[in-house]
């Protein structure tokens, strides 16, 4: 892997968000030439200090993805195009259903054609959602073949957006892939809200000693992957020419309930208080239930596996926070 992003040109969108700035981080250190795109919105994530350790070795472009006029000079020179810009608050979208639609379904036409134009033999790794899938059977594992039947205005959005890349490589041979991605966690995260998933949320209450609401009785099952297992996968696929065109489930090394982890968090700070209460009625309507993903395909056919365990995982979140949480919560 080494060798083969040294000198890569390479176009991140969603550069200063949490994933985009945790695979910058690595991008760099494997010698890529790394160009960030980052319409810093307030509330989606991007924030200046995710990349604090590497600004001096990125090119930034403060560039909403949705102005197809600054597409063409963006991807002018590049060899891989991690496509990770994105709208991901599932209460957001149902408030504001059209900035939704535009943010993550009309935006990736704009970027996949100008793409098609300009740049076709370009890499592209998309960053998609196990939340595509909607409610699934908790009882056994959830893979690739499983339908379609988001609960949310968010999930519709985001399939919409992975079947445009889909189109794209089946009609006009765009080299895409598709990474259905499952409650990612770890270091450079938004928490200074509750609208980007609830271990983000978890963490928030952990750093200020404050309390954990549980909805229902927390038995709801899900996995999770530490970020620096995501980003192995996005570098994976972008490497390995058998991953054109393919769709793969990220996952974690093993399920827990939304109670356990809490619970985790309660041995990392013990000053930390957990209380169950009734679900919100319009979280409850959107709610996925438990889900845990079968990531067999990624695993057989490029070689990707989690390697991080929850509690590992969760101690090196808070350890990063602790010394920067202003520069987070403000």
């Amino acid at each position: 892997m080494d060798n083969f992003f040294k000198n890569k040109k390479v176009l991140v969108t969603g550069g200063l968000g949490f994933l985009g700035s945790n695979l910058a981080l690595r991008l760099v250190h494997l010698g890529a030439e790394v160009t960030l795109v980052d319409s810093m919105l307030p509330d989606y994530g991007g924030n200046e200090e995710n990349i604090s350790s590497i600004k001096n070795s990125v090119h930034v472009s403060y560039t909403d993805i949705r102005d197809p006029h600054a597409l063409p000079h963006l991807l002018k020179d590049k060899e891989i195009l991690f496509n990770l810009a994105g709208q991901i608050s599932h209460m957001d979208s149902m408030n504001d259903p059209i900035a939704d639609l535009e943010i993550n379904a009309k935006s990736q036409i704009s970027l996949l054609e100008n793409c098609r134009k300009y740049k076709p033999d370009i890499k592209i790794v998309y960053a998609s959602t196990r939340q595509i899938y909607g409610r699934t059977d908790a009882s056994k594992l959830t893979n690739e073949d499983h339908p379609l039947d988001p609960t949310d205005v968010n999930g519709i959005n985001k399939m919409s957006g992975e079947l445009y890349h889909r189109l794209y490589h089946k009609v006009y041979g765009l080299k895409t892939v598709c990474l259905r991605m499952t409650n990612t966690y770890g270091p450079r995260q938004l928490i200074k809200h509750n609208r980007q998933g609830f271990i983000a949320w978890f963490i928030n209450r952990t750093l200020l000693d404050d309390k954990i609401l549980i909805y229902g009785d927390g038995q709801q099952i899900r996995d999770f992957t530490f970020v620096d297992d995501a980003v192995g996968a996005f570098l994976i696929a972008a490497e390995n020419s058998n991953s054109v065109g393919g769709v793969y489930n990220l996952g974690g090394i093993k399920p827990y309930s939304l109670l356990q982890v809490a619970q985790i968090l309660n041995d990392i700070n013990p000053k930390l208080k957990i209380e169950n209460i009734s679900f919100p009625e319009e979280r409850k309507k959107i709610d996925i239930g438990s889900y845990v993903a079968d990531y067999s395909k990624i695993k057989n056919e490029l070689g990707w596996t989690p390697e991080t365990d929850l509690k590992a995982g969760l101690i090196k979140t808070v350890e990063y926070y602790l010394p920067r949480l202003e520069k987070y919560l403000k």
